[in-house]
């Protein structure tokens, strides 16, 4: 992409490098502990599926059993291998035969290590098959059923009932939205487990279950062949099960998942280091079910000033690029974030916002940028907000944004209904084409302000990194230099489900 910011390359190299250097000082921690997550992400990866008789899922049955008696440090794997041989069945059956109580763990003996590789590594390779059939249908169905053309409408379902979000959702697709966000229950992110079945309750939203992500899927795919372009699945990898919910997403086939360490740290207070570890290995996950990530940039300027906190956003993009090559994900695969958040009362905020979307979209050209709409300075005001959705549209339009989360006008009101977002939709795509190809036509006036911003921002990002590089990550994060909130690396949810890996610790996944 040929730059109209005048960007210097050898600032933005060394930005990467700095970001190289945050996240590979963290990998030796990483790539030494599991978590209790990352654990049951490893038998749903090998078919475990199902619940007891009071609804605990299966993978926490057996996660729990084992953490119990013998430890995670070998990895569930071992255990698993164990049960399957000892009793003769489907590990299933082994699972509800110790919800049941009758099955010990210590009873059953520990096999060599040749025997359990022998036993796991089928169960491995057929998750990994199934993985790889459903990415191999959604390459089918893209071929079939082209996309539209970036910028990709994004549209929000959130009713608490799979089946009335499925019911708005193929709404939203008639009038031209192309991907279908289905939000979460509020706070699902803190439970550590993962709902089962299908729910028709949710707080604010729908609860991540592979159930509902089937129901879902199955809609948008009849909406797909009678609207005659490819609609996208999405939802929300974070919290303390999310390589959990990256697993039942690639067996789902979904295709984008907001998936960020960052945020669950900084806005839910997920531990540190847990939520580290987890991201590592859910990312591998999507790297290999073809899912795109959505980051979690866009938060931080909820909290923080969108102008004096701009360049907090770009360090991020960066420091999550760097996390997410460590996963093994393209660039293609990297959603990385962004907001119009800047107060509308600020004048010449708009060339401010021009600024920061083309700096982002010129940094990171291969990625899938997602651009958040406005939402901190929204009011009551249903046309103002209508207006200052219309110029985000706008910004996003001239500078080429990939995902593009449409702005509600009744934001911070009620969630919206379908009306509210046909207007919304009917905006976007106003807006889209009516512009279309402008971004081709301008450029910016030399040692201007929009390239005097860029430069500013860009440089303040490139202090952050090298400071971040000085005193950590995990200190940064301490000290609140994301957002303005702090996180203690010692507390937050999930710190006891964190566990050192045994010398010869074992994860069919991560070797493949």
């Amino acid at each position: 992409m040929e730059s109209k910011l005048g960007l210097d390359k050898t600032v933005i190299d060394e930005c990467r490098g700095f970001a190289e250097k945050i996240t590979g000082d963290l990998m030796g921690f990483i790539q030494s502990h599991t978590t209790d997550s990352v654990e049951r992400a490893v038998t749903r990866l090998m078919g475990l599926d199902g619940t007891d008789r009071i609804g605990t899922p299966y993978p926490n049955v057996l996660v729990d059993a084992v953490k119990r008696s013998r430890g995670l440090g070998q990895g569930i794997a071992a255990a698993s291998a164990d049960l399957i041989a000892y009793t003769g069945g489907a590990l299933a059956d082994a699972v509800k035969a110790i919800a049941d109580k009758k099955l010990k763990l210590s009873d059953v003996p520990a096999l060599d290590w040749d025997k359990r590789v022998e036993i796991v590594r089928p169960l491995a390779e057929a998750g990994l098959a199934e993985i790889k059939s459903r990415a191999d249908e959604r390459n089918s169905l893209r071929a079939a059923y082209p996309m539209s053309g970036p910028p990709l409408f994004y549209v929000i379902v959130a009713t608490g009932n799979i089946y009335e979000d499925a019911a708005q959702a193929v709404s939203a697709v008639a009038n031209g939205a192309d991907c279908i966000a289905v939000i979460r229950s509020t706070a699902q992110s803190l439970l550590d487990y993962v709902p089962y079945g299908a729910t028709t309750e949710g707080f604010g939203g729908t609860y991540a279950t592979q159930e509902n992500f089937k129901i879902m899927r199955r809609a948008l795919d009849e909406a797909i062949q009678r609207e005659g372009r490819y609609v996208n699945l999405v939802n929300y990898a974070s919290g303390l099960c999310m390589p959990e919910i990256a697993a039942a997403a690639a067996f789902e086939r979904l295709d984008m998942l907001l998936n960020d360490s960052m945020y669950g740290i900084i806005f839910r207070n997920i531990n540190t280091y847990r939520t580290f570890v987890d991201q590592y290995f859910s990312r591998m996950i999507n790297a290999k079910a073809d899912i795109i990530i959505n980051t979690g940039e866009d938060n931080y300027l909820t909290t923080a000033d969108a102008v004096e906190k701009a360049h907090t956003v770009i360090a991020s993009d960066f420091i999550n690029e760097s996390f997410a090559q460590r996963s093994g994900l393209p660039p293609r695969l990297m959603g990385l974030g962004h907001a119009f958040e800047i107060d509308p009362s600020i004048e010449g905020g708009f060339l401010m916002e021009l600024a920061q979307a083309q700096m982002i979209r010129e940094i990171f050209p291969e990625a899938p940028i997602k651009y958040m709409p406005p939402t901190k300075h929204v009011t009551g005001n249903v046309f103002q907000t209508h207006l200052v959705d219309m110029m985000f549209n706008v910004c996003s339009v001239m500078t080429d944004q990939s995902i593009h989360l449409l702005g509600m006008l009744t934001e911070a009101i009620h969630t919206p209904f379908v009306g509210d977002r046909y207007l919304s939709l009917s905006g976007a795509r106003y807006a889209k084409n009516t512009m279309r190809g402008i971004g081709d036509e301008i450029s910016f006036k030399p040692d201007g302000f929009i390239q005097r911003r860029a430069r500013e921002v860009l440089g303040k990002a490139h202090e952050m990194l090298a400071e971040i590089v000085d005193i950590s990550l995990v200190e940064s994060l301490a000290r609140g230099m994301f957002a303005d909130i702090h996180r203690d690396p010692k507390g937050g949810k999930g710190i006891d489900g964190v566990v050192k890996k045994d010398d010869d610790y074992y994860n069919p996944f991560l070797e493949a």
